[in-house]
């Protein structure tokens, strides 16, 4: 039970981290607290998700992208953004980003199950159906302790076990949590109009709705309201549900109908002050934990898994403990450079466009023009929608 690296979670960010380093010959485990017929096949959970060209290179580089059903995946060549009840759109274009599309659509378990059957193929050794109970680390290695009785060793430990990582408090990381306190609703919806390939974003007072394309007349719906009043939506009927979002949108879609059950997720934000620790790293959800109204969390998970793989291999090469405090420090360094200012402008986003005072709805409305006008601005915002340029990762 000696390994090179250890991986918390079987997400997608710590499948993606094992397979980025299937070529370094170093001995890795997996352990996941879900059966592996779970991780064969994951049940599918209403999140549809906005894949960057970023995200896309680095899913094709890993054998991941290529199992995925190319019906199953969808492009966004446009995407607009609402305020409360004004006409008035900001408008981002493929065109301005220079690419055939903004970005791509698709199912979360489907690009689950791509990964695990990716990982799945080399010699990644899984231990599933348990969890971690204790951890200890010093200069040399870190020591698992597992719920199944089992103690693992490895030169270093990398946790992706979600936003509320247990591994994470264990090792004393301090993070800071925002509770939103608002709920987000996800379901799919057919629709009888034109085929669509835009993205909405709707500030609508009292709630945010996002309208995202899939193939074939569907379109993946993200309502988020505050918590209190979630049960309003999760109790209508399906009929009633279609017609509150055809009304929302002004009939855009022409005739909806719901075709999947609706999933709810508390809203809560999490960034940890700090992506390692000895002889340990963070990875995923589990070192930054985003609001999805960017879109940017599962993008920013498969980075930072890219990113310290990145850094292990050039350790390697240099002949340097890819485990040592100098090693995860410059992943830390380059993952905070990236992550912090858009966790933080994400917040702030939040926080302006769910503000209802007139001040803040005057703001808001004067923000969007400006950010048509403002063309510098707007190639930035569309550069951060897309990751095109991968320079920082």
């Amino acid at each position: 039970m000696n390994y090179d690296i250890a991986i918390i979670g079987a997400g997608t960010s710590g499948l993606s981290f094992a397979k980025a380093l299937e070529d370094t010959g170093l001995k890795t485990v997996i352990i996941e607290k879900q059966d592996e017929a779970k991780l064969a096949n994951p049940d599918y959970d209403g999140r549809e998700f906005a894949i960057t060209h970023l995200s896309h290179k680095i899913l094709n580089t890993l054998d991941m992208w290529d199992r995925i059903d190319p019906n199953a995946i969808s492009l966004i060549k446009n995407a607009k953004v609402l305020n409360g009840d004004s006409d008035y759109t900001l408008h981002f274009s493929h065109t301005e980003a220079g690419e055939d599309n903004l970005g791509f659509m698709t199912s979360n378990h489907l690009i689950r199950k791509a990964a695990y059957e990716a990982v799945k193929v080399g010699h990644t050794h899984m231990i599933t159906g348990t969890e971690v109970t204790a951890i200890e680390t010093n200069n040399t290695e870190g020591t698992l302790t597992l719920s199944n009785g089992d103690t693992i060793t490895a030169n270093l430990i990398v946790a992706a076990d979600s936003r509320f990582s247990k591994t994470r408090e264990m090792m004393n990381i301090e993070t800071s949590m925002l509770n939103f306190k608002r709920t987000c609703i996800v379901c799919n919806m057919d629709y009888e109009g034109e085929e669509q390939d835009t993205a909405i974003e709707c500030f609508h007072y009292g709630r945010t709705l996002a309208v995202l394309p899939l193939t074939n007349k569907r379109c993946s719906l993200v309502i988020t309201i505050d918590s209190d009043k979630a049960k309003n939506i999760l109790d209508m009927s399906p009929e009633e549900l279609a017609n509150d979002i055809e009304q929302r949108i002004d009939g855009y879609l022409g005739k909806m109908k719901l075709t999947t059950k609706l999933f709810s997720y508390p809203l809560m934000g999490v960034y940890a002050q700090k992506f390692y620790a000895q002889r340990y790293a963070l990875i995923g959800d589990t070192a930054v934990g985003m609001h999805p109204v960017t879109a940017h969390g599962f993008n920013m998970g498969l980075r930072g898994a890219n990113t310290l793989a990145g850094e292990i291999k050039t350790a390697l090469k240099q002949g340097i403990d890819y485990g040592s405090v100098s090693v995860l420090s410059q992943y830390h360094q380059k993952h905070r450079q990236f992550t912090r200012p858009l966790y933080l402008g994400t917040n702030a986003l939040v926080k302006l466009y769910t503000n209802e005072s007139p001040p803040a709805k005057f703001l808001r409305h004067g923000l969007l023009k400006l950010g048509n006008r403002l063309k510098p601005a707007k190639h930035i915002i569309t550069n951060l929608l897309t990751e095109t340029d991968d320079k920082a990762a």
